[in-house]
């Protein structure tokens, strides 16, 4: 099995958080939410835009992926680097991932200026992520196992053994599991795999298949 160097966590938003910062009439909406994709990204901006279908701009960052090598700044409008990248700043302070921050402007009458906008988008943005909760989750890879029937007392025993989850199950002429792998534990549960394929719990053609979500596109590793 090919070693791939991945962090084993990364931190995040639990929840979609909001913040807000106001300056001569003009009022600023934050937004932090966990995001890993740029569709899904998309999908956000438009429900924040159509909450605030009135508002002039709606600016935005956001940062993909455990090695954080993923990511984008959009000044929608605004004089170039005088929103997104202060946006963007604040997700690098924080040092969060797989993260989208949108902030919506709602403008006062009165001009800011560069230095007053990067400011404001810069508050809006930090109050988004303060305002909630940061957690560290774990990576991990999708395994898939496929096996006979008469080797489900070793399968299920090794996966109760590491405590992994199930996420699907398919039991027809064969039987096939698609378990989640915490990164932590695949040094100590690579030996066992290993065991299986030689025994025939994972077959020989290619089946076991290892799905890294980094910025939940896929990176597929196989044993043949």
């Amino acid at each position: 099995m090919k070693s791939i160097n991945i962090k084993s966590t990364y931190r995040t938003i639990q929840t979609q958080s909001e913040g807000l910062y106001k300056e001569k009439g003009s009022k600023f909406i934050g937004y932090a939410v966990a995001c890993y994709s740029e569709e899904e990204a998309k999908q956000f901006l438009e429900s924040w835009k159509k909450q605030n279908h009135q508002a002039r701009h709606v600016c935005y960052a956001y940062r993909f992926g455990v090695n954080q090598d993923v990511y984008r700044a959009n000044d929608d409008g605004e004089p170039n680097n005088s929103a997104g990248i202060p946006i963007l700043g604040q997700i690098q302070s924080f040092d969060l991932s797989n993260v989208l921050i949108g902030v919506v402007r709602y403008f006062g009458g009165t001009k800011l200026g560069v230095g007053g906008l990067i400011q404001a988008y810069k508050t809006a943005a930090k109050e988004a992520i303060e305002s909630g909760e940061i957690i560290e989750k774990e990576v991990f890879e999708w395994v898939k196992l496929n096996f006979n029937y008469s080797d489900m007392p070793s399968t299920m025993s090794f996966i109760k053994q590491f405590n992994l989850f199930i996420k699907t199950q398919n039991f027809e002429i064969n039987c096939e599991l698609i378990i989640s792998l915490p990164l932590e534990k695949k040094r100590n549960t690579e030996e066992r795999v290993v065991k299986f394929t030689i025994y025939g719990i994972i077959n020989s053609r290619n089946i076991l298949k290892i799905r890294i979500l980094k910025n939940r596109n896929e990176i597929t590793e196989g044993i043949s």
